[in-house]
């Protein structure tokens, strides 16, 4: 075989795995190479969003349904103000909940949402009313803390 042909083959191979590695890591990353044509941005606000951040999965029944695009502060409310871009193949409710959750005990934050029962669906601009906050790890064990040191203290 002409060795010129075998350099070309080579090459494409490597080119091909290149590409091929490019792909898994935008893929593990969370990231992508477009949005979905028939997506839509929905804004829920939460009393504390733990270390949710933006590219973070939103999720409905384990289901990947769409991504976290920003977290701002309102400073009118206080609150966290995060929007979230839905698959326009997945429609909810418009009285869906939002929860923050975590992945596991330590793992990743994400938005969880609980589809309602009513007839008319989320669309762009819409706000999610129903939100629970994240559950803070650290907040959890001093109010533990504090509640065993008044118990023992009143005895």
């Amino acid at each position: 075989m002409n060795s010129r042909v075998v350099e070309f083959w080579v090459g494409m191979f490597v080119l091909v795995g290149f590409a091929s590695l490019l792909f898994l890591a935008l893929k593990v990353g969370n990231l992508g190479f477009g949005e979905d044509a028939n997506s839509y941005t929905v804004v829920a606000k939460f009393n504390n969003i733990g270390s949710l951040k933006v590219r973070a999965p939103v999720r409905a029944a384990g289901v990947t349904v769409g991504r976290v695009d920003a977290v701002d502060f309102d400073a009118a409310g206080y609150q966290a103000r995060v929007t979230m871009t839905l698959a326009g193949s997945y429609k909810f409710p418009t009285d869906t909940s939002a929860s923050i959750l975590t992945s596991g005990v330590l793992g990743e934050n994400y938005v969880g949402l609980e589809a309602g029962a009513d007839e008319t669906f989320l669309k762009t601009g819409d706000q999610i009313q129903i939100t629970q906050s994240a559950v803070v790890l650290e907040q959890l064990i001093s109010r533990f803390l504090y509640d065993k040191a008044q118990s023992n203290g009143a005895k």
